[in-house]
């Protein structure tokens, strides 16, 4: 019987520079009572079938995160992944790859890597980059672990704006950058069909 072919996928986050600033954020942030619907969650489970294992990762303190903790979370799953895996990372979990896969050879053989509205410095319009999230200069280690990159982003994003895809492109020759006319700002969409046929193909 053939293998699950794994994903990794690494959500998102905020960060803030004190912590007067993170008891406002608390204090402040709309709240729902609602069911939070997003492309995500159980759609990408069902859209992709039993031919994939989606593996999620609760990173410590996502509304206040931390790369350095972050980053021993994720090493505790490395040695569960299998080779000829995908990895996922969603707004500060893209950038969380990025900064990873950029800093430390990956154990095991990725498949393509997936960085929706990644970050890609601290010059987001409504809120800090901080947390130890800081890219290095040289990137060329993310193309040697992961052939098949990909950064997609959104015209009408409020929160990572295109400006962060042009910086990603001058520093990474070797990733496909997709521009999108409208994910519903912050890719707050309750299907994302593209990815799911992106995935599949690469799993062939």
């Amino acid at each position: 019987m053939k293998k699950k072919t794994q994903i990794l996928f690494i959500h998102g986050g905020t960060t803030f520079k004190s912590k007067n600033d993170y008891l406002k954020f608390l204090k402040t942030r709309p709240v729902s009572i609602g069911k939070r619907v997003r492309w995500s969650g159980d759609y990408l489970d069902k859209k992709l079938g039993n031919r994939f294992e989606i593996i999620r990762p609760d990173m410590p303190l996502k509304e206040n995160a931390k790369y350095d903790e972050w980053k021993i979370c994720f090493e505790r799953y490395l040695p569960s992944l299998e080779n000829n895996l995908i990895l996922i990372g969603s707004s500060l979990g893209g950038i969380f790859l990025a900064k990873y896969l950029s800093e430390n050879k990956f154990p095991k053989k990725i498949l393509s890597t997936y960085l929706i509205c990644p970050p890609f410095d601290n010059t987001l319009p409504g809120e800090d980059l901080v947390g130890g999230f800081k890219l290095k200069l040289n990137l060329s280690l993310i193309g040697k672990n992961s052939k098949n990159l990909y950064l997609l982003f959104s015209k009408d994003d409020p929160v990572v704006t295109i400006s962060h895809a042009h910086k990603y492109a001058k520093r990474l020759s070797n990733a496909t950058i997709i521009i999108y006319e409208g994910k519903n700002g912050h890719f707050k969409v309750p299907e994302f069909p593209e990815i799911v046929k992106m995935i599949k193909d690469t799993a062939k």
